[in-house]
């Protein structure tokens, strides 16, 4: 494991100093092997952890290149403008998909940033975003029933919860808080973001409210592929 940390400190080091270009052909497994005298499986190791990391990409046949880390989606992170809309505008090829729509177990903090009461019902609706065929973020708004009393029987129907809103008359949105933290996915996120373990999350947590009337509509919580995304915060 040293050994092939070694190799992925050398390739990282030699791709952030600009020595590989994105697109640039990197030196073969049994190149990398022969310089770090390693066997060639420590060489394939290091690609591979490297990939999904996503430093690089592959070719069947071909061999092992640089991926281009600067093209990424700027992504604003703020609770008063449509991610779907967004997306749209800067020309990308998007979809958003809705995965569910379920009531949830009582949770304090969920209800009390709703102004749910215990008794109430609260709806989790799951949207998956893809871009280019690729997902890259779920986004999970939590919405109680007594502000939007059809959410049970709609909700699996939203693909962007703005829309849904401004269906409603609402217009304008604010947040009154946001939390930004790290994470890494777990087997189902995992298996739903097509990523790796070793992929971390940008978790985003918020309110989001009509500007109005300062009622809360949504408790989100979004998950973001780091490797996806540049911020701006």
């Amino acid at each position: 494991m040293p050994e092939e940390l070694d190799i992925m400190d050398h390739l990282i080091a030699s791709i952030q100093s600009g020595k590989y270009e994105p697109d640039d052909k990197l030196p073969s497994e049994n190149e990398l092997a022969e310089r770090f005298k390693v066997p060639r499986m420590t060489a394939r190791k290091a690609y591979e952890r490297l990939q999904e990391l996503g430093y690089i990409y592959s070719k069947q046949g071909k061999g092992s290149f640089v991926r281009d880390r600067q093209q990424r989606i700027p992504l604003m992170l703020s609770a008063n403008e449509s991610f779907s809309q967004k997306m749209i505008d800067l020309g990308y090829d998007y979809e958003s998909r809705n995965i569910f729509c379920d009531p949830i177990e009582y949770n304090h903090k969920i209800y009390e940033s709703l102004g749910a009461q215990e008794g109430e019902r609260v709806f989790k609706v799951g949207r998956l975003r893809i871009i280019d065929k690729q997902p890259i973020a779920l986004h999970i708004s939590y919405v109680a029933e007594s502000r939007f009393p059809d959410i049970g029987s709609t909700g699996r129907e939203i693909t962007s919860i703005f829309q849904y809103y401004m269906s409603r008359d609402y217009r304008h949105f604010k947040s009154s808080q946001t939390l930004l933290s790290v994470t890494y996915p777990s087997k189902y996120e995992r298996e739903l973001l097509s990523c790796s373990a070793l992929i971390p999350l940008l978790v985003l947590e918020t309110d989001c409210m009509d500007a109005e009337s300062d009622l809360t509509l949504e408790y989100s919580k979004i998950l973001y592929r780091a490797d996806f995304f540049t911020y701006v915060i």
